[in-house]
């Protein structure tokens, strides 16, 4: 459960966060990005540190509560040393588990679905049908606001060729579909003959079954066999973690230039963020995360969407 964060009110919050980061660059792994954000890694944890108007923010991660209270101890020292001018104040919250965070709050949810574009009948019986044909496995299905945002998006690169790994019920699909150009298409990959079932009435319902491909197959043997100089404008991956990079690999090496992947869960409820969480799917989406903000073939943000989506547009 280590995550624990300080707000330390200063006027001077760019100075001190240099001077750490140099100060501890001689017995510790740091980074710099910019003049307002900084990253100590040691072998107890890391801090990242941010400069804000207010001052500093320190956000501490470790593997267990000892090991946070090591990685606090050093920042803190070390910046209350640092002020010769005032006294810093450093105090820690309560250390939090990744899996009690919440990304989107009750109050917050729902003033985002009251604040979107609708869901029609269409959609509306769709989610109504995965939660009596599916109820536990509902969850997997996107929310309506982030169905509309693949609406959207896929309108805004202009698709004509689509792709998404992981079809479920097809609520995602029908969102995408509804959003390609007049002659699009998109391809769907799934391996459940039970789930995708229920897909088929509403593409039909929605007069979009035409621009649907649906592969029932595992996901990646669907995205080798697809030519290598395919030309794919958006793609949506929302299925087993672990496959996430040999998905994004295959779908980046044929996404056109201004093509958008769409990562969903990049958060996984929150355990992304602790570094208590070690199961494979865990370490799988937090080192896919690292490479993706490092990959330079694309540009990519993170957004705190739902379960946290990452967009990700080829250069």
């Amino acid at each position: 459960m280590p995550i624990s964060i300080a707000r330390v009110p200063t006027e001077r919050p760019a100075r001190y966060l240099k001077q750490l980061i140099a100060h501890l660059g001689h017995k510790a792994t740091t980074t710099m990005t910019g003049t307002a954000r900084g990253t100590v890694t040691t072998g107890a944890g890391s801090c990242a540190l941010t400069a804000t108007p207010l001052g500093l923010r320190l956000v501490a991660t470790a593997a267990d509560e000892e090991s946070l209270a090591r990685i606090q101890d050093v920042v803190a020292r070390h910046l209350v040393r640092f002020a010769a001018q005032e006294e810093l104040i450093v105090e820690w919250a309560a250390p939090v588990a990744g899996g009690d965070l919440e990304p989107v709050s009750p109050l917050v949810d729902e003033y985002l679905l009251n604040h979107c574009t609708p869901a029609d009948e269409v959609l509306h019986d769709l989610a109504t049908s995965t939660r009596e044909g599916a109820p536990r496995s509902a969850g997997m299905q996107v929310a309506h606001d982030e169905g509309v945002l693949l609406t959207m998006l896929t309108k805004l690169v202009g698709a004509r060729f689509a792709v998404e790994v992981g079809t479920f019920t097809g609520y995602s699909t029908l969102c995408i579909a509804r959003g390609l150009a007049a002659d699009g298409r998109v391809l769907t990959c799934d391996t459940s003959e039970e789930w995708t079932a229920l897909a088929h009435p509403a593409w039909e319902q929605a007069g979009v079954a035409d621009r649907i491909d649906l592969k029932l197959a595992p996901a990646i043997e669907t995205l080798r066999a697809l030519p290598a100089d395919a030309v794919i404008d958006i793609a949506f991956i929302d299925a087993d973690k672990e496959g996430y990079r040999a998905y994004y690999e295959e779908i980046v090496r044929r996404l056109r230039p201004g093509g958008l992947v769409v990562l969903d869960n990049v958060f996984l409820g929150g355990r992304v963020l602790d570094p208590a969480y070690q199961e494979a799917d865990h370490v799988a989406m937090r080192e896919l995360n690292d490479f993706i903000a490092g990959d330079e073939r694309v540009e990519s943000v993170m957004l705190p969407v739902r379960d946290g989506v990452t967009l990700a547009r080829r250069r």
